[in-house]
């Protein structure tokens, strides 16, 4: 899933691309994709991009006074296209492709998503709080908002909830997704399991810092097309079962989800004991 560090290159990178550049046309493959109405799609055509900005995991298309925002979920990306295809996509709920914009020119870019789950979501409103995910997201935790003050009160209303939930639920801190939750809790040697309200908000603030900064900056001046693949490059824990900790050299271990997982090394996080998995022990009780 593309999170903060990964939308914020594809918010330059696109924003380089598009400035000064009016929208064509928006064709829309996947009509479950647009969840808005009013203002209408076609409202885009022959506005200018004022410029690409970011919300959390969103993408926010400033166009001609209105926004084209969109949430790539699980499985959805950016493709650009230096030459647009002369037919539009066939719409279909199977199609990789969601929404295809093109430029005043040959360029232009699809939104795609794979997978058969279909959850990449596009609206045009505007204004971005318009959009009901985004008006009830929490601080950015690259804002100058974003203090130790800050996460300390998260921490603390939080009480007993786990920490990796904490840092995955959007409406707390925005941006921060399963893979670098499972980078901050190790640069900060937590427990995913560990209540909020025990944790040093000091140390937890300085490994969110870390590991997001770095992730931008690495990021930076990257094409959408490389940065899947600067993200795998650089994770230390996630998706790394079985390979030796950066750290300590100790096996990474992993929990399953229904539909997702979480990485962790047991000599940095949790003292040496593998953790049990809650969910599936409560499903054989």
């Amino acid at each position: 899933m593309p999170e903060l560090p990964e939308v914020e290159a594809l918010a330059q990178d696109l924003g380089r691309r598009l400035e000064g550049r009016a929208i064509g046309t928006v064709h829309l493959a996947q009509f479950a994709a647009l969840k808005t109405f009013d203002p209408p799609l076609a409202a885009l055509s022959g506005a200018f991009v004022d410029g690409v900005t970011r919300h959390g995991k969103f993408l926010d298309f400033s166009v001609g006074g209105l926004h084209l925002v969109t949430y790539l979920a699980r499985a959805g990306w950016v493709q650009w296209r230096d030459v647009v295809p002369p037919t539009p996509p066939k719409p279909s709920s199977k199609s990789l492709i969601a929404a295809r914009v093109v430029l005043d020119n040959e360029e232009g870019f699809d939104l795609t998503e794979a997978g058969t789950k279909k959850s990449l979501a596009l609206y045009v409103v505007r204004s971005p709080l318009d959009v009901p995910r985004i008006a009830t997201l929490g601080p950015d935790p690259l804002s100058a908002s974003f203090t130790v003050d800050v996460l300390a009160t998260i921490l603390a209303d939080a009480g007993r909830k786990q920490i990796k939930g904490v840092l995955r639920d959007q409406a707390l801190i925005a941006g921060i997704g399963n893979a670098y939750s499972d980078e901050i809790l190790w640069e900060a040697k937590l427990s995913p399991y560990k209540p909020a309200d025990t944790v040093d908000a000091a140390e937890l603030f300085a490994a969110i810092q870390s590991m997001l900064t770095d992730a931008v900056k690495r990021s930076e001046g990257l094409k959408a097309s490389e940065l899947k693949r600067e993200k795998k490059s650089n994770l230390r824990v996630h998706a790394q079962t079985g390979k030796p900790c950066p750290r300590c050299g100790d096996t990474i271990l992993s929990i399953s989800f229904a539909d997702s997982s979480l990485e962790y090394c047991p000599t940095c996080q949790t003292g040496g004991k593998p953790l049990a998995d809650r969910r599936m022990s409560r499903l054989l009780k």
